[in-house]
């Protein structure tokens, strides 16, 4: 995986505090038709990370050495480990 411990450690931590927010489902995704990457991305769309939503973290602090398929590893990893 490309993104670093320390950027992976405050992914991980937003995500498991948004999905303890606002569940989502990976039944009612696929019964809409939409992909598992879809609810990851989703989830990093709704994410807090300081000040601004995931995606602006990402944009801010991830894509200067990473690009989205890295990014979706890791966030394919955290959402296999969150129960």
């Amino acid at each position: 995986m490309k993104i670093t411990p320390e950027h992976y450690a405050i992914l991980e931590t937003a995500l498991k505090a948004t999905l303890a927010k606002y569940p989502l489902i990976p039944s009612d995704y696929a019964a809409a038709g939409l992909s598992p990457m879809r609810l990851r991305w989703d989830l990093l769309r709704a994410a807090r990370i300081g000040d601004v939503n995931g995606i602006r973290w990402a944009c801010d602090n991830l894509y200067s050495y990473a690009n989205d398929s890295h990014i979706d590893t890791a966030l394919r990893h955290i959402c296999n480990h969150t129960s």
